[in-house]
Order: C-alpha cells, then sequence, then structure tokens
C-alpha cells in the first residue's frame, strides 16, 4: 500500500471518527429531544400504516387486513374527477398568492419600520401586527364572519361612505378568494416581518457609517445596503415556502367557507376532510391525501435543495 493511499485511509477515519464523536458529545441534548422524537413516531409515524387503505376499498367492518385490495382505482378516478382538478387549481392558487403576499409585504413593511427611529412607537407597532398571529382561525372567523356579513361593520362602511351596495363576502366565489388571501396576509405577515428585521439587526452598521461619509442619502443606504442584505434570507424564505404550495390552510378555508362557494373556495384538505370523515370514502380520501403528502415531500426536497444552493441554507 502506497503512501497516498494510506494517507487517504486515514483521512476517512479521521472524518469518522470525529463524525461519531460528534453524535456521541452532545448526548444531553439528544437525550432531551428523545420525548419530541417518540411522541413524532407514535402520532406521525405509527399512523402511516393506513396509507395502505388508498389500495384498498376499505371497510370499515373488515379492517384494513380484510378489505378487499383494487390497486390503483381511486387514483384513477381522482385524476379523472374534474372536480379534483378544480380543487388542486383552488388550492395551488390560494398557496402560491399567500406566499407571494406573505413575502412582499413583510418585506416591506420591515423596511419602511426600521425607518423608524422611535423605539417605543417602532415597537408598539411590531407588537401591534405581530398580535393576530396569536389568535387561532376559530376566534378570527368568527370576527370575520361578524365584520364580514351583509349587515356587518364593513358592508356600512361601504354602504355609508361610497353608497353601493353591500358586498357578500364570504358567499360569493371571487370576494372569498381576496378574504381569503387578505385575511391570511393580516394575520400572519407580523410574524414572518420578524425574520426580515433579524436579519436587518445583523446588517454592520459600518457599512451605513460608511455611506453617510460618501454622502449617501437614507434611500441610497436602503437601496444599496439594506435590500441587498436581505435578498439572502428572501430567498431561504421563498424557497423553504415552496414545500407549502398544496398546504392552503385548512384551518382558515374550512371555517370561512360554505356550500355556495365550493367551486371557488374548495381545496384539497376540506374535500378529504368531506369525502372522508363526512362521506365516508375513505379509501378515496386516503388517496387523495396520499397524493398531497407526496408532491408535498418532493417539493420540500427541492426547497431545501435550492436554499442552499442560492443561499447557502441548510439544516442537515
Amino acid at each position: 500500500m502506497d503512501a497516498n493511499t494510506v494517507q487517504q485511509v486515514s483521512q476517512k477515519n479521521t472524518k469518522r471518527a470525529k463524525k461519531i464523536s460528534g453524535y456521541k458529545q452532545p448526548w444531553m441534548l439528544h437525550f432531551m429531544v428523545l420525548p419530541a422524537v417518540i411522541l413524532v413516531f407514535v402520532f406521525a409515524y405509527l399512523p402511516m400504516s393506513g396509507i395502505v387503505m388508498a389500495f384498498q376499498d376499505y371497510k370499515a367492518a373488515l379492517g384494513v387486513t380484510g378489505s378487499p385490495w383494487v390497486g390503483l382505482k381511486h387514483f384513477r378516478y381522482m385524476f379523472e374527477n374534474e372536480y379534483f382538478l378544480k380543487i388542486t387549481w383552488n388550492t395551488l392558487f390560494f398557496a402560491c398568492s399567500k406566499i407571494v403576499m406573505n413575502l412582499v409585504i413583510p418585506f416591506i413593511f420591515a423596511l419602511f419600520l426600521n425607518e423608524v427611529r422611535n423605539m417605543g412607537l417602532k415597537r408598539s407597532i411590531q407588537t401591534l401586527v405581530y398580535l393576530p398571529h396569536f389568535l387561532s382561525w376559530v376566534t378570527l372567523a368568527g370576527i370575520l364572519i361578524d365584520m364580514l356579513a351583509q349587515t356587518g361593520l364593513i358592508n356600512q362602511f361601504i354602504t355609508n361612505v361610497f353608497g353601493i351596495k353591500p358586498i357578500f363576502f364570504l358567499g360569493d366565489g371571487n370576494w372569498f378568494r381576496f378574504t381569503i388571501i387578505f385575511s391570511d396576509v393580516w394575520k400572519e405577515f407580523g410574524f414572518n416581518m420578524i425574520i426580515f428585521l433579524a436579519a436587518l439587526a445583523g446588517i454592520n452598521p459600518a457599512l451605513y457609517e460608511a455611506a453617510e461619509v460618501d454622502g449617501a442619502t437614507r434611500l441610497k443606504q436602503t437601496m444599496h445596503i439594506t435590500i441587498p442584505s436581505l435578498i439572502p434570507i428572501a430567498i431561504v424564505v421563498a424557497t423553504l415556502a415552496l414545500g407549502n404550495v398544496l398546504n392552503a390552510n385548512f384551518d382558515q378555508v374550512f371555517n370561512l367557507y360554505s356550500p355556495l362557494i365550493y367551486q371557488q373556495g374548495d381545496i384539497i384538505d376540506t374535500f378529504v376532510y368531506r369525502e372522508g370523515l363526512l362521506g365516508g370514502q375513505f379509501s378515496f380520501a386516503t388517496a387523495v391525501g396520499l397524493f398531497k403528502s407526496m408532491i408535498s415531500l418532493i417539493l420540500i426536497v427541492i426547497s431545501y435543495r435550492l436554499a442552499y444552493k442560492f443561499a447557502g441554507y441548510r439544516i442537515f
């Protein structure tokens, strides 16, 4: 064995030893994570055995082991069903609109809030816009239903000020889509803004000082220092959001929609809920859910790859 081969083997053994020691050293941290790992395994991985129902004509009386095997029957029916294509489009529309708006609006708002010099005012504004994040959609849905009703506060304001007829926000499909997107952005943009504020806090103050010495105005400092410094974290947020492109927020839609707007407001998750739990079509609902989960898994892997390639971000 020549010297080069011996050196390569030695380097490999050294790397392997470091890797093993890296796992052994923080054993207390691993022990702290163990309860969470057990909970995830019990409540997330063990129930995955139920995906077998997607390939069966499941009957509750027969159970998983006794129900007849039908192969890809439910998947074929799913792709041949025009309504499934419609709800897939609705899901993509809601999810993509929310991803874009929840990236652009927090980004802009963080830039404006960063220019506020009064710390008391700045913290007050941040608290006010951050507060809706802590409210559940059950609570917010009740508030929105009362405010957006035909005789609600919003319609009374529109009627009295602009003299137009009340708008059926939750009963008209087009207005319902607008309501879903706007209310989600209103609830979450304060939370998403914190990410950009944290990135702003990490910018080296010496850059601004040097810019001031060179005579740069606040606008030029924002354009040439602040925004370029936020671009990497914006790329990370955008790419990681790709994994949720088929998640249009079940809690929100379920608490606000009605049969009047199923064509424009129904999404994959609400469809699975109605077909599976209410309609008793467990196998078909499982097939739809499995399809969505597989696509989401692929998108999550792609998003992590993109985040690492363009922004150097990685979890493992």
